[in-house]
């Protein structure tokens, strides 16, 4: 039965949300679920495959982009911009990738980090399409009958395209591609000596989580009706790497919890004060210094605890 409570919740909550306060809470609903996606994303490179990159709002921003392009060229379909969204944003990473991975270390950091900048700087440039200003989409996604305008049919979509990544991605990380994976985070020298092409297997790696973040990005421009070059900023790639070591770096739900508690945080304190990050700050380094494994490991300790 408890395997199925998530999926139960995700089908209960937009409802209790819709009761306390409208439209509000199902849009906080809807915008968690998305950046636990984009925060999953990353995890999946940086806690399985072992590559801190700093470019993760890179392709994250190509997929909003590639979403408000094909709505401003009166393309609405949802599965066509979910198709060009994830493999414009996959072919992105891919060719990231093969440049990235051929350095090591905080060399790696900062490349992923430069070709993110270049894309961000590229985005500003694109007059046609808002430049710095940002593009607005006069129309959301469509599928038949559903309109993504509607908050509630957006959040179910939303939700259904999360659980069926998330279902990839624990596929993923359990097959041998996964197996392989970790073996060479854990040791990439002996993992090359047996025999294993290291480097098409962290270029695959990298590249799927790329392609995930551009899914994601494509259903943060149909929520805000709005894309601007700030999604490929290094700020927002920051942003998604708090939420990995909040949620717990390499833990199966460590994107979830981080993004959760990321944006919790943000609307919890915004009521208060403008400067929200100090009280995100305090708690980053309380679970830097006493949960090593994130919210992730707190929570699985507790449960050990009371067994």
């Amino acid at each position: 039965m408890t395997r199925y409570l998530p999926l139960l919740l995700l089908a209960v909550l937009p409802f209790g949300a819709l009761a306390l306060g409208g439209d509000f809470y199902l849009n906080f609903l809807t915008r968690v679920l998305i950046f636990a996606l984009a925060a999953a994303s990353l995890n999946f490179v940086v806690g399985y495959g072992g590559m801190v990159c700093f470019g993760q709002a890179a392709f994250f921003g190509i997929g909003a982009y590639a979403a408000g392009i094909l709505v401003a060229s009166g393309q609405t379909n949802l599965i066509v911009m979910l198709l060009v969204a994830v493999a414009v944003a996959g072919i992105a990473a891919a060719i990231v990738g093969a440049i990235s991975l051929r350095t090591r270390g905080v060399y790696f950091i900062m490349i992923t980090l430069a070709f993110a900048q270049m894309v961000y700087y590229l985005a500003v440039s694109l007059r046609a399409y808002g430049g710095d200003d940002g593009l607005t989409l006069p129309l959301r996604g469509s599928l038949g009958p559903l309109n993504l305008k509607d908050p509630l049919s957006l959040y179910f979509t939303v939700a259904v395209l999360v659980a069926l990544a998330f279902w990839f991605l624990f596929r993923v990380e359990h097959a041998r591609f996964g197996r392989v994976i970790q073996a060479i985070r854990d040791n990439e020298g002996r993992t090359g000596a047996i025999g294993v092409p290291v480097f098409r297997y962290q270029l695959a790696c990298f590249a799927i989580g790329g392609a995930l973040a551009g899914l994601a990005g494509m259903l943060l421009a149909n929520l805000n009706g709005f894309v601007s070059p700030s999604l490929l900023s290094w700020h927002q790639s920051g942003h998604l790497l708090i939420m990995v070591i909040l949620g717990g770096v390499g833990a199966r739900w460590g994107g979830f919890w981080g993004a959760l508690a990321v944006l919790g945080i943000e609307e919890a304190f915004a009521e208060f004060t403008l400067y929200w990050q100090v009280g995100l700050a305090a708690v980053l380094l309380t679970v830097v210094l006493v949960a090593r494994q994130g919210i992730s490991g707190a929570l699985g300790m507790l449960k050990r605890v009371q067994a």
